[in-house]
């Protein structure tokens, strides 16, 4: 796979590179980083018309089956036309749900000018074959059968799912192609949540130009850091409209489906009830004012309907996720917005991004008080220990690292046994705060800098800040075979913050 990367980076050394960015252009180490050019906008792309195809797909007599495409279309973004990377045309994808136990395939074509493939993101299913290989490299033009069966203890949960085509999964993300993957069960038939009325919120954001079409990432110096767009979309549109039933509640599931960008999320006057991190129950609802959302995490959240009628925003307040330290603190865009747009980084002014208006009143729903139990993981039978950071690696310029090394194809970074218990601890000694992502297996978050996490759930993304050191524990079970963990801020991903993890009996 790594020969077929199309992105070849200018060389470059430290000398040059500080003065770069001294300069105000550290990022122009990429000019020569092509990555197909954006090539959905290039001449040689393809646009497909708009087709209109069923935006659920449901699984009947335990199968879920579903066509899946991915090509550069015309989408509407709100009232405005856009030209994105969408699967089956439609941005967000079309939402997939099945149970547990249920066989899924999907026939999926790719039509884009690049290679691809999909990663179902969350779901505890097999890394290998043609399950959550995310090796695979499907060629433009080709078909891929994929198959595979959620286990019939799989919890009920959020997930998604998103390209994971090394080198170009920043770009195909950025470009419209992210979509829901909802797993239904016993979580759903707790009394106070089924009787909850239920949103999803794809939150996504874009860099389009004058005329719709996607910014190419080249222009705008924004790799370092990670890309992040003017637009800001949730469920395709800017600033949708949501209601609650007065004396309700309204149950909403977020994803953050964006490459780079993290949301700081509050509604006014109103807190949120937290029942469930990255797909998983909690014991309890736990009340936050805020939440945090980095790239790839979701989150459920109970929102009671007992203010006054009116209409209150849902707001992303400012967030300072760090910078590459070279511009006083700045980062390397001097506190801009990655691709023209406004990076939470050193911006005071929070965002709509959607409303909420109460609806007629309902007989009063209380919160629930119990949910499902998390259990206590034993043990550890090892400890492992790994540094984020960023560096020049020789040959090749500036890359972001795991443990002093960039990414390799071939190269098998951790080797763990099957049916064992591990605590990892995740040090970030970089400038920027870092999501880390493992695959296949959720994990507890024991501890940050020593200090006990203040509730028990499972995650599959946990945010580790700069200067940060973050313990998990991890039960790896069911699957062997060869997988990856990485940086879910994907630019850093692509280039390099990724390692390669074996599951061996």
């Amino acid at each position: 796979m790594e020969a077929g990367v199309i992105c070849i980076m200018k060389k470059i050394n430290r000398r040059h590179f500080l003065a770069l960015a001294s300069a105000g252009a550290g990022a122009a180490i990429f000019t020569s980083c092509t990555r197909g050019n954006f090539s959905q906008t290039s001449p040689k792309a393809s646009l497909k018309p708009a087709i209109d195809l069923p935006k659920l797909h449901k699984s009947s007599n335990g199968l879920l089956e579903v066509d899946l495409e991915a090509s550069y279309r015309a989408v509407k973004l709100g009232d405005k036309q856009a030209y994105l990377l969408a699967y089956n045309g439609q941005v967000p994808a079309p939402r997939l749900e099945a149970k547990p136990g249920d066989k899924v395939r999907i026939r999926f074509t790719n039509n884009l000018s690049n290679p691809t493939n999909l990663h179902q993101h969350g779901l505890h299913i097999p890394p290998t074959g043609n399950a959550d290989n995310v090796f695979l490299n499907i060629k433009p033009g080709e078909t891929f059968n994929y198959e595979f069966t959620i286990p019939k203890n799989h919890p009920a949960g959020t997930f998604w799912y998103h390209p994971h085509r090394h080198g170009l999964v920043a770009e195909q993300l950025f470009g419209g192609l992210a979509g829901l993957f909802v797993v239904r069960g016993d979580f759903d038939e707790i009394p106070e949540i089924k009787a909850a009325k239920e949103e999803f919120l794809v939150l996504q954001d874009f860099a389009l130009d004058g005329e719709g079409k996607l910014v190419d990432s080249e222009a705008h110096m924004s790799l370092m850091s990670g890309r992040e767009g003017d637009l800001i979309t949730v469920n395709g549109k800017p600033n949708p409209s949501f209601s609650i039933p007065q004396n309700g509640l309204l149950r909403w599931r977020i994803v953050n489906a964006s490459p780079s960008r993290f949301y700081q999320l509050m509604i006014e006057n109103h807190p949120f009830y937290l029942i469930a991190t990255d797909g998983n129950a909690l014991s309890e609802p736990v009340e936050t004012n805020q939440l945090l959302l980095t790239p790839g995490q979701r989150a459920e959240v109970l929102i009671q309907g007992n203010q006054q009628p009116g209409e209150y925003r849902l707001l992303n307040l400012p967030y300072n996720r760090g910078g590459m330290g070279m511009m006083g603190g700045r980062g390397m865009m001097g506190g801009r917005g990655m691709m023209g747009g406004n990076n939470n980084d050193n911006n005071n002014t929070s965002a709509v991004l959607a409303t909420v208006n109460y609806d007629s009143a309902v007989e009063t729903i209380p919160l629930p008080t119990k949910l499902l139990s998390v259990p206590i993981l034993p043990k550890p039978q090892q400890v492992r220990r790994f540094t984020f950071n960023h560096g020049m690696r020789p040959g090749v310029g500036m890359a972001f690292l795991i443990n002093g090394k960039s990414y390799e194809h071939q190269r098998i970074d951790t080797q763990v046994k099957l049916n064992t218990v591990e605590d990892w601890e995740i040090v970030n000694t970089g400038t920027m705060d870092h999501p880390f992502h493992l695959h296949v297996n959720h994990f507890q978050v024991i501890s940050r800098n020593g200090t006990p996490e203040p509730y028990r759930s499972w995650r599959d993304t946990v945010l580790v800040r700069k200067g940060e050191t973050v313990r998990i524990r991890i039960s790896f079970r069911d699957y062997t075979g060869k997988t990856v963990y990485h940086c879910h801020i994907l630019d850093h991903e692509d280039l390099g913050m990724m390692a390669n993890l074996e599951i061996l009996n």
